[in-house]
């Protein structure tokens, strides 16, 4: 009789069909857990078990987004919940970092279809032409102490890193940027905050700077001037 047909072989299949199918029912039943917990706080508007929701929906994200859509949720509201539970979870984390060792990441279509900007190896390089929003809101941003880059993708942000070793970052972008964006950091060890554009597209898409320099100012005590932090964007 061959060692497979042998009674140990047999007991040991059996015993590995019968973890596997409990592996899987947990994993089914922390799912729905998951989506019932997250559409309840998307609903209401108040987080429920944060410290068990970022786990989870990171090792179990494709199932939490199946059931999610069973409760009605579609992406865009799983994804911005997302958004706001990590900002809301970095937030301590992100004010006790020096500005020195903070960034900011933009994203190319923010500029004028006109930008005269020129590539380097470290993004764009605004010219301050007044054609758009960017200029003013980095030169805000760089007279706080943040390096501000304009890049046009993850390449950029990824070697900006590697060269200067900020500690934590603003990114701004659509919606699956800035998620992706925060995934990103939160492998490489960076606390991230993002902030969603107000306006999406390929081209001339338009920042919510009001919650930028939000993001900006916590931690800092006192600023150099007095300025409206929720002005409409443009």
């Amino acid at each position: 009789m061959s060692f497979l047909d042998s009674e140990i072989w047999i007991q040991l299949m059996t015993l590995i069909g019968e973890v596997t199918f409990f592996l899987i029912l947990g994993m089914l039943l922390a799912a729905v857990a998951l989506a019932i917990i997250a559409a309840a706080s998307i609903t209401r508007g108040k987080f429920y078990l944060p410290q068990i929701l970022i786990p989870g929906m990171v090792l179990l994200e494709g199932l939490v987004k199946a059931f999610c859509k069973l409760l009605g949720l579609d992406d865009k509201d799983l994804i911005t919940f997302f958004i706001t539970l990590r900002n809301t979870m970095n937030t301590k984390a992100f004010s006790e970092t020096p500005v020195e060792q903070r960034a900011v990441f933009l994203p190319q279509c923010l500029r004028s279809a006109q930008c005269p900007a020129n590539l380097t190896p470290e993004g764009l390089k605004c010219r301050n032409c007044g054609r758009c929003s960017v200029g003013e809101n980095t030169a805000w941003l760089e007279k706080r102490g943040y390096r501000v880059f304009i890049v046009p993708g993850s390449t950029f942000i990824k070697r900006m890193v590697k060269k200067y070793h900020p500690r934590a970052i603003i990114g701004v972008g659509c919606l699956m940027e800035v998620k992706d964006g925060i995934d990103m950091s939160d492998r490489i060890g960076i606390v991230a905050l993002g902030v969603v554009n107000l306006k999406d597209g390929c081209v001339e898409t338009v920042a919510d700077w009001g919650a930028v320099r939000d993001a900006a100012m916590l931690g800092i005590k006192h600023s150099s001037d007095p300025v409206d932090f929720h002005g409409p964007a443009e």
